[in-house]
């Protein structure tokens, strides 16, 4: 089937000059894959090895949060489906993939669809980078837990536990102290995690 040999081409090609993590997170200082660093490598190969890449959205679900500022966020996820279609024979392999976004605009539902394009695109075709750390992007929002002050609390603390370096984990801690006024739990639990590292 061409639509497998194409795929292994692309990834062939892929594996030699990989995409290197040039973008930065602004609010993080992190380095990331951007969309575009992903369309500027795919866009000649997927041309040369004659490969479609064709998006179709299954749902789309959006939702408003509140920003640890008081401002409004739109919390959108979508469902897409990519086929990968040889232009050779007509084959082709459907890939799934789901994609979340924030925006306080009207960005969220663009944010979320590239996000799922691109890692349709990393997990398909294995795209390497130099980087070896988790792969994030570009914007991250600061969400504002609702409810009692130990509901709250209980918010920042299963953040916490979903860090994974202590950098990451001071971090959340430094907005989970100021969003909860300096609640003890956080801290006692804070204190128990920094201890793992």
């Amino acid at each position: 089937m061409e639509v497998y040999k194409a795929i292994n081409a692309v990834q062939d090609e892929l594996a030699q000059i990989g995409i290197s993590k040039s973008s930065k997170n602004q609010q993080q200082g992190f380095m990331f894959r951007g969309i575009d660093a992903v369309y500027n490598t795919l866009s000649p190969l997927l041309a040369k090895h004659k490969l479609l890449i064709l998006p179709r959205c299954l749902s789309r679900e959006s939702t408003e949060r509140m920003t640890s500022k008081g401002g409004v966020l739109f919390y959108v996820t979508v469902q897409a489906e990519f086929d990968f279609i040889s232009a050779i024979d007509g084959t082709k392999h459907t890939v799934s993939m789901f994609g979340e976004a924030m925006d306080s605009g009207d960005k969220a539902t663009n944010k979320a669809m590239s996000i799922a394009y691109k890692y349709a695109a990393f997990q398909a075709f294995c795209i390497p980078t130099e980087e070896t750390a988790a792969d994030p992007d570009a914007e991250t929002h600061q969400v504002q837990a609702a409810g009692t002050p130990a509901d709250v609390a209980m918010e920042w603390i299963a953040a916490l536990d979903e860090q994974h370096t202590l950098e990451g984990l001071q971090e959340i801690f430094k907005h989970a102290w100021k969003a909860t006024k300096g609640h003890k739990a956080i801290k006692q639990h804070y204190d128990k995690l920094k201890s793992k590292f």
